[in-house]
């Protein structure tokens, strides 16, 4: 059984940085894309940042450029999440999500696994 569990999460002041990590198990193909998705109370959860073990390529949502990072330690089966530059548009809560396969996806529904998430909050 697959889990992800993500830490990280936090309160900061707009301006400030936080690095979010999470941390996966019971996954055994090596061919698998991760993301990180943010959803607010009334909103449906959307993409800040995918990347792809194939090519390892990525992607940022436009929000994210320039202030996000998205990297991925295979042999700690850790993804993080740097985030420099928060802002109170930032808040949210932060889940780490994981799909099989190499063609990748910015749709919540092609993701089949889910951490339980990080709440982080930007004051400003």
């Amino acid at each position: 059984q697959v889990q992800l569990v993500e830490s990280g999460g936090g309160s900061v002041q707009a301006g400030g940085s936080l690095r979010l990590s999470c941390v996966g198990s019971g996954y055994t193909r090596s061919t698998y894309c991760m993301g990180w998705f943010r959803q607010v109370p009334g909103k449906e959860r959307s993409v800040v940042a995918t990347i792809c073990t194939v090519g390892g390529s990525t992607y940022y949502a436009d929000s994210a450029k320039g202030r996000f990072t998205i990297s991925l330690e295979k042999a700690k089966n850790t993804v993080y999440l740097q985030m420099n530059s928060l802002k109170s548009e930032d808040t949210a809560m932060y889940y780490c999500a994981a799909r099989g396969g190499s063609v990748p996806s910015l749709r919540p529904a092609d993701f089949n696994y889910w951490g339980q998430g990080t709440q982080v909050t930007v004051s400003s």
